[in-house]
């Protein structure tokens, strides 16, 4: 889980890196125009899902400012990571590291 965690993270960044250079070199064609409108989309539901997310939980979960601002970035899988880090118990390999000791 986690190493999918992490690719789709890496292919997300892929999107964001190819979003952000068409904002400073823009692409020739419509092709500009159909990925400022998917720029703007993409920030502003990842932003309403940051809020959304920190109004439910913000006062439950101890975040980092690298965490909250994830959510931004990444979407879905950021909140999956936050899910398995703060709110899921430990996994079965941590809990038998934990009673062998």
């Amino acid at each position: 889980m986690k190493a999918l965690l992490m690719l789709a993270k890496i292919a997300f960044g892929f999107v964001w890196f190819v979003l952000i250079l068409n904002i400073f070199h823009p692409f020739p064609g419509k092709g500009a125009i159909a990925l400022y409108i998917m720029t703007a989309f993409l920030f502003l539901m990842h932003g309403v899902q940051m809020a959304i997310f920190l109004g439910a939980f913000g006062d439950k979960l101890k975040l980092g400012t690298w965490e909250k601002y994830s959510i931004l970035a990444f979407g879905i899988f950021a909140l999956l990571d936050i899910r398995q880090k703060h709110m899921m118990g430990p996994t079965p390999d941590k809990a038998e590291d934990t009673e062998n000791k």
